[in-house]
C-alpha cells in the first residue's frame, strides 16, 4: 500500500467518525430515550460506574503539583489482548490510582522532544487519590513500540511492567478486524499476514503501518521481552494470558496484587469482560485453518523463546485444529 493510499485510509476514518458524530446529535430525545432502554442491566451498571469514577476523577488535584510523584506500573501490552478489561478491574481497586483514562500514550508520542521530554504534563494526566498507594496505566502499544521501553526505563528504572499475552493467531485477527473496521486497511487478512507485512518492514521502528498494520510483528512476544531484559530485570514484569485472566480471573488479579504490593481484592469480586465498542461491519476474511498453520509456523521459535522466557505454558497456542478450513 502507498503512503497515498494510507493517506485516503486515514481521511476515510475521519469522514466516518465525522458522520457518527453528527448522527448522535441529531438524535431526537425520544430516540436516546429508546436507545438507553435496549440497555442490558449490565450496561446500565457499568455506565453508571463509569460516571462515577469520572466524576471523582474531575474532583481530585492533579499529580503534575506533587514534586515527588512517580508513575510506579505499567499495564503495557498487548493490544487486543484483555488490557481494557484488566484496567476496569484495576479501577475497582481502592489502593490503585490509575490514570485519567485508559491509553494516555505518553511514552510511544512520537511529537514528544525526547531530549527534553515534558513530565510534568504526563503527571498532569493522573488524579491523586487519597488511599492509593501506586499509581498506573494502561497503554498495550509500550511493550511493543521499539523507542518505549527505553524511555520509560529514563523516566524511572524501577517501573513494574504488567503485560497480558494473547495467543498470536488470534491476536492478529482482532487487530486486523479493528483495523479493518475503522478504514485503516483494506487488505484481505489473508494478504495482510503474507505480503501486507512488507508495509511494516518498510516503516521503520515508528511510521505508520508499525502502528496499524503490525498483525503479526506485535505477535512475536519472544523478541519483545529479550528486549525487555536487556533494560530490566525479570522480577520487574509480570506475564500473565488472557486465559487465565477471563477463566481464571481471581487466580490472575491475585497475582497482580501482590505483584503490586497491594490488598488482595476482596473474593466475590464479579468476573467483568470488557469489549472494544463493536461496530457493525460485514468483513471480507475469517481467520481460516491455512491462515492460522501460516502462523503458527511464522511464530514457532519465537514463542519457543518466550516460553523459555517467561515459564508460561503456550504450547498449546500453536494448535491449528479448531480453526475452519
Amino acid at each position: 500500500m502507498t503512503a497515498s493510499d494510507e493517506a485516503a485510509l486515514k481521511a476515510a476514518k475521519k469522514a466516518r467518525k465525522e458522520e457518527r458524530r453528527q448522527q448522535r446529535q441529531q438524535l431526537t430525545p425520544e430516540e436516546r430515550r429508546k436507545r438507553r432502554g435496549e440497555l442490558t442491566p449490565e450496561q446500565i451498571k457499568k455506565r453508571a460506574f463509569k460516571k462515577q469514577k469520572q466524576a471523582e476523577k474531575q474532583a481530585l488535584p492533579r499529580a503534575d503539583e506533587q514534586p515527588d510523584f512517580k508513575v510506579g506500573f505499567l499495564v503495557a501490552g498487548v493490544q487486543k489482548g484483555g488490557t481494557s478489561t484488566l484496567h476496569a478491574y484495576l479501577e475497582r481497586h481502592r489502593q490503585i490510582g490509575l490514570g485519567g483514562s485508559k491509553e494516555l500514550h505518553f511514552f510511544d508520542d512520537e511529537t514528544q522532544d525526547w531530549d527534553a521530554p515534558d513530565y510534568r504534563r504526563y503527571h498532569r494526566l493522573f488524579p491523586v487519590y487519597p488511599d492509593a498507594a501506586i499509581a498506573g496505566e494502561c497503554t498495550p502499544v509500550y511493550f511493543f513500540w521499539p523507542p518505549s521501553l527505553g524511555r520509560i526505563h529514563a523516566y524511572s528504572p524501577d517501573v513494574r511492567f504488567i503485560v497480558v499475552f494473547r495467543n498470536p493467531i488470534d491476536r492478529a485477527f482482532s487487530q486486523w478486524a479493528m483495523a479493518y473496521a475503522r478504514g485503516e486497511d483494506g487488505l484481505l487478512f489473508e494478504e495482510a499476514i503474507r505480503g501486507g507485512r512488507q508495509r511494516v518492514a518498510d516503516a521503520g521502528d515508528t511510521g505508520h503501518s508499525q502502528r496499524v498494520h503490525s498483525y503479526v510483528e506485535r505477535g512475536f512476544y519472544g523478541a519483545q521481552m529479550r528486549r525487555f531484559l536487556t533494560l530490566y530485570p525479570r522480577e520487574q514484569i509480570l506475564p500473565l494470558t488472557s486465559e487465565e485472566l477471563f477463566k481464571s480471573h481471581r487466580s490472575a488479579l491475585a497475582k497482580v496484587t501482590a505483584f503490586l504490593g497491594v490488598e488482595p481484592f476482596p473474593d466475590d469480586l464479579e468476573a467483568l469482560h470488557v469489549n472494544s465498542k463493536k461496530k457493525r461491519v460485514e468483513y471480507p476474511s475469517v481467520l481460516t485453518r491455512a491462515d492460522a498453520v501460516h502462523l503458527a509456523d511464522v511464530f514457532r521459535d519465537d514463542l519457543a523463546e518466550f516460553q523459555a522466557l517467561t515459564g508460561l505454558d503456550v504450547s498449546g497456542w500453536l494448535d491449528t485444529s479448531r480453526y475452519p478450513d
